[in-house]
């Protein structure tokens, strides 16, 4: 399992603080209709197939409302379950166990969503040298639940923002006059972090190179163009990394996988989740 560090566990906090503050405002009225002394068991079922992700904002929901709740998993984080696999037992005041489901649940659909997609391309590159890379294109507010998702599910992170990572795109270039002139201002400023360059074109991967990038982005470049510049790396610039992106389908993983790249990037598996299944089914003791 991820580790959590403090840094993140800080943002589950807030994650959780946030979703709080949207659903149930100042009160829960319908939960205020249960006498305020009932005490409930709940249990949480998944109805497909996933993996699980997201344990530590469900647990966030409860212990924000109520330190009385406890929750007893029957599978750990980032296991595979099946359809019908019951997941986990919840006890205590009746009033926050009703209060919290939708936010809990909605937290564990999502980071289960993007954990899930994550593993079926991790699992497409089985065998060989490449890693999968999400992206920044994340729900807005969830990036760092999201990305923590990835590694669950068996991906790597790219740069979490735009503070801890340089990547040089066309429009970049455009602004600097050149390659050359883009990437010795990257130079100057990087401070220790990846300098990464967009190209389109052998020609620019070759630019890019000669400039002093740390890895070329291969942005909708076909398998011989990016066998050719992985070909050109391998001959001269062996410190370089590559990273392919731009129309990727999970049927086309080992075949870019073969192309000689050490990443690819994939925007699906965080911008384009498909929330996983689950239930609660709740009962006064």
């Amino acid at each position: 399992m991820t580790t959590l560090t403090s840094e993140l566990r800080n943002q589950i906090r807030a994650d959780v603080s946030n979703a709080l503050l949207e659903d149930v405002g100042s009160s829960d009225l319908t939960a205020g209709l249960v006498p305020a002394t009932s005490q409930a068991k709940a249990v949480v079922i998944v109805r497909q197939a996933a993996v699980l992700c997201g344990q530590a904002w469900f647990e966030e929901v409860f212990q924000q409302l109520d330190a009385n709740i406890a929750i007893h998993w029957h599978v750990s984080e980032g296991a595979q379950v099946a359809e019908n696999d019951l997941l986990c037992e919840i006890t205590g005041p009746a009033r926050p166990v009703l209060t919290g489901e939708r936010s809990a649940l909605n937290f564990l659909q999502t980071l289960s969503g993007t954990a899930t997609a994550a593993r079926a391309y991790s699992d497409a590159l089985r065998g060989t040298s490449t890693a999968v890379l999400d992206t920044r294109k994340t729900l807005p507010g969830l990036r760092c639940a999201q990305k923590y998702a990835v590694t669950v599910g068996g991906g790597q992170n790219h740069r979490i923002g735009l503070y801890d990572g340089i990547l040089i795109k066309e429009n970049h270039i455009v602004a600097a006059g050149t390659v050359k002139a883009a990437v010795e201002a990257a130079l100057a400023a990087a401070n220790g972090v990846l300098i990464e360059v967009e190209v389109e074109s052998i020609d620019e991967a070759r630019a890019a190179m000669e400039a002093g990038a740390q890895r070329l982005l291969l942005d909708n470049l076909n398998l011989a163009e990016m066998a050719a510049i992985a070909a050109l790396r391998d001959a001269d610039y062996e410190t370089i990394s590559l990273e392919a992106s731009g129309g990727i389908t999970l049927e086309l993983m080992r075949d870019i996988a073969n192309c000689g790249v050490d990443f690819i990037s994939v925007g699906d598996i965080t911008k384009n989740v498909n929330a996983v299944d689950f239930s609660m089914r709740f009962e006064l003791e």
